[in-house]
């Protein structure tokens, strides 16, 4: 539409989780003079004086079956939990997304954790409208702008903001509407040498609200800027050494300095072995200290609602592994987001004990050693299509390692033997996707060529 109609800017408003990342897609594919202006996080809501988020919800659902909430008490925590418009008021997948939005440089500082109740909020967007019409009359566009530089810098703040693992998929897809290749040793390489800094709801206790009076990205640019390149250039005019200089924090409890990390890396590992030879990643910072090594028992589930049930059916053991496959790009298709099966675990008990593994996603609110983007994925004939129930799996992540404890010998005979269950796609729309999208290691993005 935007070539179409020859337009001369344009301003990119979004607020959820696929949509920002789209939206910025679009935004470098065209290439014309653009500004996005994300709509902002949700204020949270509190269940007994603690914040709360919708994720937070799913969890106290799997306590409620275990007896620990009343019927009245589950209904307070569903009313409590969305207090109003805006983005789920966590780290999760939408407010990462508009975080990446400002660390590209592609909307103005503090858009991104203005809430969307806000006059702030109102201010930004009127300064965004004005802003595109100075980028169309200079004519900047977004990869007049942007480099490999500004993908690296983004990593960075991610990883020290704990964003959603969603992220490192979409990314990779922007950053390859560029011509940039942005790879799983990047990011790994990246969150390797970048603390974890700001520590937000559900992997933490502060909420959006915090970061914000605290200073946001531009403050949490401040405390990182000896490990990025303050010469990427913004949207704004000014490039992110001059946004940081401007910066104040205000919470250094919030925001830490890197003398003071939560955690000496940052959010992201990626892990690779005989199940996952492509690479797949964990939320690391969302992780136990004990739970970073773990070896159990496969449980094998192919689709999201089977694993969920055998969770609320109390099937599950303290040690488990539950694999989850054939929900992958391909296999969903489309690349389920497995909130709810990890929600049911930390609701019921087991986010210390038990780990998942699958080639679908998670949420950016997702607790504890779950293991998502299994490359290559179970539709495609990767190792995790023959896995058996009770083969033993080991996961460490601080080696960066995933393995299935199964001869190669015994994999070759399964790989003869165990048909691949495919689902049945009816549409036709549907087919052509599964025909045409890559890898989730490379940002599961479609081969137009």
């Amino acid at each position: 539409m935007a070539e179409a109609h020859q337009f001369d800017g344009l301003v990119f408003i979004c607020s959820c989780d696929k949509i920002e990342p789209a939206m910025m897609m679009a935004m470098a594919r065209i290439n014309i003079p653009a500004i996005v202006v994300t709509g902002g996080p949700m204020m949270p809501g509190y269940y007994k004086g603690k914040p709360l988020a919708v994720s937070s919800t799913r969890e106290h659902v799997g306590r409620w079956l275990r007896g620990e909430h009343t019927d009245a008490e589950m209904l307070e925590i569903e009313c409590a939990a969305c207090p109003g418009p805006g983005s789920c008021s966590m780290s999760g997948t939408a407010n990462t997304m508009a975080c990446v939005a400002e660390c590209l440089g592609w909307s103005l500082p503090r858009c991104a954790t203005a809430h969307a109740v806000t006059s702030e909020k109102k201010t930004i967007a009127k300064a965004s409208g004005r802003e595109v019409v100075r980028l169309v009359k200079e004519n900047i566009t977004p990869r007049s702008i942007s480099d490999r530089r500004t993908f690296e810098n983004t990593l960075a703040l991610c990883s020290a903001f704990g964003g959603s693992s969603n992220a490192t998929i979409h990314l990779p897809a922007i950053a390859k509407e560029m011509g940039i290749a942005i790879t799983l040793d990047d990011i790994d390489r990246i969150s390797k040498k970048t603390p974890y800094l700001v520590s937000m709801i559900l992997a933490g206790k502060d909420t959006y609200v915090d970061f914000h009076a605290a200073g946001g990205i531009p403050s949490l640019m401040k405390e990182l800027m000896p490990l990025l390149d303050g010469s990427q250039m913004t949207l704004s005019g000014k490039t992110i050494s001059q946004i940081a200089a401007e910066a104040v924090n205000r919470n250094p409890e919030v925001i830490r300095p890197l003398s003071n990390p939560h955690f000496k890396e940052g959010a992201y590992a990626i892990l690779r072995g005989n199940l996952s030879p492509d690479g797949c990643i964990v939320k690391q910072i969302g992780v136990e200290p004990s739970m970073m090594e773990h070896e159990g028992p496969a449980r094998i589930f192919h689709t999201e609602e089977e694993a969920r049930e055998a969770v609320y059916a109390d099937k599950i053991q303290h040690g488990d592994v539950l694999v989850i496959r054939y929900e992958g790009p391909k296999g969903g298709p489309g690349m389920r987001e497995l909130l709810s099966v990890t929600s049911a675990l930390v609701g019921m008990g087991f986010s210390n004990s038990t780990a998942v593994i699958t080639d679908a996603r998670f949420s950016g609110a997702t607790r504890g050693p779950c293991v998502g983007h299994i490359s290559p994925e179970a539709a495609v004939g990767g190792p995790i299509a023959y896995v058996k129930e009770g083969d033993r799996i080991r996961i460490d992540i601080p080696k960066r390692t995933i393995a299935l404890l199964v001869s190669e010998e015994e994999m070759a005979k399964r790989r003869k033997e165990i048909k691949l269950d495919l689902k049945e796609i009816t549409s036709p729309v549907l087919r052509r996707y599964v025909k045409l999208v890559g890898s989730v290691a490379t940002g599961a993005t479609l081969a137009m060529d």
